[in-house]
């Protein structure tokens, strides 16, 4: 499959049809890549955690083990650190070892096998312009929907207020279990045991600094080490990948030393009220949708508080997710509040990097074309910028080809938010598959995690420079 988003005018009738609303299934039916290092061996090199990557054990407690010197069995995971109630429960096992051992090349490769299932050959992300008569008729590319197919404007849509806006969100520290606390209480010091609670810190510590990890899993992979190296980098330290004291100290210099990683969040009303729809297979399908709307409740506090939605569950064993509810949740980062007119996507290094002038102010793990859809080298600017775009897929070639206008939600090919560049066909954007950044192939755009990209969206401007190499 070939999708080449674009943004381009599209005439778009608001109409006041208000979207259904589906309850928000209590199992989390979601499948879901497991993190693993392998595709980044030089950089699993300089990491000097000793962290001992067993993938049944990261799945099973989302984190890395300690492990003593010269000695097999591992002294610490994340079931051992649990509330004591939840002891008397089955040990977290995972019922699939094969997808559980999975490399990173294995992953990439079902997440392609996944997508070559999907019927778009080829697509372009549109907005709806404030001004319908700024469209050019004359334009091929210019789209119009017959009155039948119109629908609703998503320019208010909640999706961006779920991830980015905390206010009127109540978050504590109350009734956290011992874990958590643990967590909270992490302070790391030389020649410390590797262990979940510090890993967990860790990986927070860096996405409060815009370092990001991409989702938050409590285990030391990929991205989580890439995010280390990335924030030495910023801080003009050495670029090992190893903690030490500067590191540390660098990590902790402008976050209140009260501040803590886990809170609780109890469930609103309006959380368990918002739209929920299991995304079909398919373009016709998916453009019958009125939106393409969070699948459920957990992979919406996945996205907001920037987790894995499996380490999520694993914080949260035996929770129904209903409203009045107390979860444990992440306790995510501020806003970057830097302006950003310069990015490098570095398709080697899969980051991207966000400068203020010559500073490099913000890092984000990334996903940067493929072998079959490379990614251009080269400068470019950004032309436009669009939240909760709409996606204009086309399926078939020749008098079988149909096209499909797929509505916006997080689970739009192109997530929420598209930036387009001067180079046609190409752009920023977000993924329905958070959890697959670094490791799946995109069609030579730069994906980012949807949280990540519009950190980038609020702080970039139109005629920032954007360089691919």
């Amino acid at each position: 499959m070939k999708i080449k988003p674009i943004i381009t005018a599209i005439s778009i009738a608001v109409i006041g049809a208000s979207a259904s609303v589906l309850a928000a299934p209590t199992d989390n039916t979601r499948t879901l890549p497991v993190r693993t290092a392998n595709a980044a061996p030089s950089l699993a090199q300089k990491v000097s955690l000793n962290v001992q990557e067993n993938r049944s054990r990261s799945v099973d407690g989302g984190a890395p083990v300690a492990v003593e010197p010269n000695a097999n069995k591992p002294v610490d995971r994340m079931n051992q650190l649990i509330d004591s109630k939840n002891k008397s429960d089955a040990p977290m096992q995972t019922q699939n070892s094969t997808a559980d051992n999975m490399s990173a090349d294995e992953l990439t490769l079902k997440d392609e096998r996944a997508d070559s299932t999907d019927d778009i050959s080829e697509g372009q992300a549109v907005a709806a312009p404030s001004d319908v008569t700024s469209i050019d008729s004359s334009d091929p590319m210019a789209f119009e929907l017959p009155d039948n197919e119109k629908r609703q404007d998503f320019s208010d849509d909640p999706t961006i207020k779920n991830i980015e806006d905390k206010d009127g969100k109540r978050y504590t520290t109350l009734n956290l279990s011992n874990y958590a606390k643990q967590v909270n209480e992490a302070v790391w010091s030389p020649n410390m045991k590797v262990n979940s609670a510090m890993t967990i810190k860790m990986q927070a510590l860096l996405d409060w600094n815009h370092a990001s990890p991409g989702p938050v899993d409590g285990g030391w992979g990929m991205n989580s080490k890439k995010a280390l190296i990335n924030f030495q980098t910023m801080k003009g330290l050495p670029a090992t990948g190893t903690m030490d004291q500067k590191t540390w100290n660098a990590l902790i210099k402008n976050i209140p030393a009260n501040k803590p990683v886990l809170v609780t969040y109890t469930i609103t009303d309006d959380d368990i009220n918002t739209n929920f729809a299991s995304t079909p297979a398919g373009a016709e399908a998916k453009s019958k949708m009125k939106g393409l709307y969070y699948q459920d409740i957990k992979e919406m506090f996945g996205e907001r508080f920037h987790m894995d939605v499996r380490y999520l569950d694993k914080l949260n064993k035996n929770k129904t997710y209903k409203a009045g509810e107390t979860i444990t949740v992440l306790n995510t980062r501020g806003q970057l509040n830097q302006r950003i007119n310069r990015v490098v996507a570095n398709k080697a290094e899969k980051t991207l990097y966000a400068y203020n002038g010559d500073k490099l102010v913000a890092t984000y793990p990334t996903t940067i074309g493929s072998d079959d859809t490379p990614s251009p080298h080269g400068t470019f600017k950004i032309i436009n910028k669009v939240k909760m775009p709409w996606y204009k897929a086309t399926v078939g070639e020749g008098a079988q080809k149909k096209v499909y206008m797929l509505p916006p939600g997080p689970n739009n090919p192109v997530g929420v938010v598209w930036m387009g560049l001067s180079k046609p066909s190409y752009g920023l954007h977000g993924s329905p598959k958070p959890e697959g950044i670094s490791r799946q192939a995109s069609h030579g755009c730069i994906r980012l995690t949807n949280w990540d990209v519009l950190e980038v969206y609020a702080n970039i401007e139109n005629g920032a420079t954007v360089e691919l190499k």
